[in-house]
């Protein structure tokens, strides 16, 4: 019998991971999916001076998640991988538009319209591409023997398309509210100004999300409705985290709304790990079933050990010395 479950330690960390992603790059790829409606020019430099010093460190916990899924569960490549290829086609161009667009835009003089919808445009596929991936992963994959045996659109259904949606509408309220903690006077106005309609976006499609779930799978509905637990404290929390949004945005606070929208985030993404665990590649394989060699999980966690803290400092760091308000004359050039 070995001493540590390697493949449950693994699965926090993965999970860690993806929630950091989400948190830290979603309010970036929101800033982009906001730009084409800034209110003139200027704001689009201070929007993306908001979050260019921190972009691309945000993107290391996607690296992180990604390489940990690898070496810790390489049934899940395996499998859904190859049921997703072009959902994470379009991921990887988004991001890879949106870093372009980084590069370029504040030297381009005639062109940088065309920067400006290369970086809105980047933002937008990459989360409607995110969005689709978590809403494959709740309805599943056809598998047979270990292998893939769907279609390559299998991951494109009105399910997905709908979470899709939900996860751009949901990234550009935390984008929304990012703008309201780091800029001020005419832009911060338009923000808060977004706020609220863009809340009640999110609440209504991940209402329609919540509802169609558990006829998309049998054991989730059977997870959520065979008794009253306290499972059902995720969607409380979740509802609580909105009226804090709406409240905060209300009476014009600058970090609440920010902060409470993480919350929001976070007893979703609660919510959906409940739903789907301990199932790595649903209906069929658990993490167990998907984990790597224990020697092989070891060896790759003692590493990670130290990494994880570094990664942790230097992102405390980074957004330490770049805290407080952004303006459009003082940035990345």
């Amino acid at each position: 019998m070995q001493p540590f479950d390697l493949a449950l330690i693994w699965a926090v960390i993965i999970g860690f991971g993806v929630i950091m992603y989400v948190l830290m790059d979603g309010f970036d790829l929101g800033v982009g999916i906001l730009f084409p409606f800034a209110p003139d020019e200027a704001s689009r430099d201070t929007m993306m001076n908001s979050v260019a010093p921190v972009w691309d460190g945000n993107e290391t916990w996607l690296v992180l998640g990604g390489a940990g899924l690898l070496a810790a569960f390489p049934l899940v490549y395996s499998i859904i991988l190859p049921a997703l290829y072009i959902g994470v086609f379009l991921l990887l161009a988004g991001l890879i538009f949106r870093g372009v667009a980084f590069e370029f835009r504040f030297k381009a003089r005639t062109s940088r319209y065309l920067w400006n919808w290369s970086f809105a445009g980047g933002s937008t596929v990459a989360a409607f591409a995110q969005g689709t991936v978590v809403g494959s992963y709740i309805q599943g994959f056809d598998t047979a023997n270990g292998v893939y045996v769907g279609g390559p659109l299998d991951w494109l259904t009105p399910f997905t398309i709908l979470t899709g949606f939900g996860l751009v509408a949901g990234y550009a309220l935390l984008g929304a509210t990012w703008l309201i903690l780091k800029t001020e006077g005419n832009l911060q106005a338009w923000a808060y100004r977004l706020a609220t309609p863009l809340l009640a976006t999110v609440l209504v499609i991940f209402g329609i999300i919540s509802a169609w779930t558990p006829f998309v799978d049998d054991q989730v509905r059977e997870r959520w409705f065979s008794n009253l637990s306290l499972i059902w404290i995720l969607p409380v929390l979740t509802l609580f985290f909105a009226y804090r949004i709406w409240r905060a945005v209300k009476v014009r606070s600058e970090a609440m709304p920010f902060v409470a929208t993480m919350g929001l985030f976070i007893t979703t993404y609660l919510g959906l790990l409940v739903s789907r665990w301990p199932y790595v590649v649903p209906p069929e394989y658990t993490l167990w079933d998907a984990a790597s060699a224990y020697n092989s999980q070891l060896f790759l966690l003692l590493g990670l050990l130290f990494v994880i803290p570094i990664v942790l400092v230097y992102t405390a760091w980074t957004y330490w010395v770049f805290r407080g308000k952004v303006r459009a004359d003082a940035g990345y050039h």
